[in-house]
């Protein structure tokens, strides 16, 4: 199977349609990894997007033919994934990977089932995506951790392979290296910058952006948090503000690829500063990172200012999101899901 079939497949079972509000942020280009790679090299676009060569590599226990959301539901009880199993206060996660949003979700599947149903298949379909980014981006700050103990001991880096790593790690969480040269604020810049998001925030935000999975640009291009970029791959809103020139909405090839790019643009822009700060702080002080407490610095995420941050706060109460924030991958090889063709 190559890759546009594969990728036409999956959109066949993934689908969806509505209209998301845009957000300002910044794209950046993605880098081609294999599925699960072990060597993860500045991780947060190490995103599994070679899908037609990798999928085939796989055993058959890690892939799994889908022609409904009743196949998904299934394998969920299979694995224990189930609303159940988390009122009863496990945190665990399986590896299990969707792929793409098409057309299907949002047009017949989501209007043909009850809303509880609706918000359960998307969160249970979202959240291993989202703790497989934060997975990454914690594999960078560990190798970062590493490197600042050094650095502190040696008053100077001596691996050359660190200094290289350090200015692509830079380069990619937009920290300026002055004449190349590394330094403490360079580093203790990164170490802020370098840091997960919360479940409850990334999960909460995906649903409020995307209507559940629903809207046009989930459907489109994957893009599961509204984000704004000015390139090629731009999807052109309905009413787009003409005085904010010709943006449009980032797709992406996969919904790996949107929370990733999402996690790092929070991760970068100027407007996500006080985000950054807080988290920081409550690292130094050895407090829960929650995304409660982090939506308080999302103001300007949207036009709407606070009444965001008070939308999101309540998605997440009414949901009951903060037990995602002790969530965790189990230890399983992934399963990818692979659509049935028709």
């Amino acid at each position: 199977m190559n890759k546009i079939r594969l990728i036409l497949y999956m959109a066949i079972v993934f689908g969806i349609f509505s209209c998301s509000k845009a957000r300002e942020t910044n794209s950046s280009e993605p880098v081609t990894e294999d599925l699960e790679s072990n060597v993860p090299d500045t991780v947060v676009h190490s995103i599994p997007i070679n899908y037609s060569g990798a999928i085939e590599s796989l055993s058959a226990d890690q892939k799994m033919q889908i022609k409904n959301y009743e196949d998904i539901l299934e394998l969920f009880e299979k694995l224990n994934y189930t609303p159940e199993a988390w009122q009863s206060g496990i945190r665990e996660v399986p590896r299990v990977y969707l792929t793409l949003i098409g057309d299907r979700w949002g047009k017949t599947t989501s209007q043909e089932i009850t809303v509880l149903l609706k918000k359960q298949l998307f969160f249970r379909g979202i959240a291993p995506l989202v703790l497989k980014s934060n997975e990454l981006i914690l594999k960078d700050r560990d190798r970062l951790k590493n490197i600042l103990k050094s650095f502190n001991e040696e008053k100077a880096l001596q691996d050359e392979m660190d200094k290289k790593w350090i200015l692509k790690l830079a380069a990619l969480y937009k920290v300026t290296v002055e004449n190349g040269e590394i330094s403490s604020s360079v580093l203790d810049e990164l170490w802020k910058r370098v840091d997960i998001i919360p479940p409850s925030l990334a999960l909460s935000q995906s649903a409020e952006e995307s209507g559940w999975g629903t809207s046009r640009f989930a459907a489109s291009g994957n893009a599961l948090y509204g984000q704004w970029t000015w390139g090629s791959n731009a999807m052109v809103p309905e009413q787009q503000r003409k005085e904010l020139g010709n943006y449009g909405i980032a797709a992406f090839e996969t919904l790996q690829e949107s929370v990733s790019a999402y996690m790092l643009n929070l991760n970068t822009h100027n407007a996500y500063a006080a985000l950054r700060d807080k988290r920081a702080e409550l690292r130094r002080s050895g407090e829960k990172i929650t995304g409660s407490v982090l939506a308080e610095q999302l103001t300007k995420y949207s036009e709407r200012g606070e009444e965001y941050v008070k939308g999101l706060k309540s998605l997440m109460e009414y949901n009951r999101l903060s037990p995602a924030d002790d969530a965790y991958l189990s230890k399983d090889p992934p399963i990818f899901l692979i659509p049935k063709a028709e």
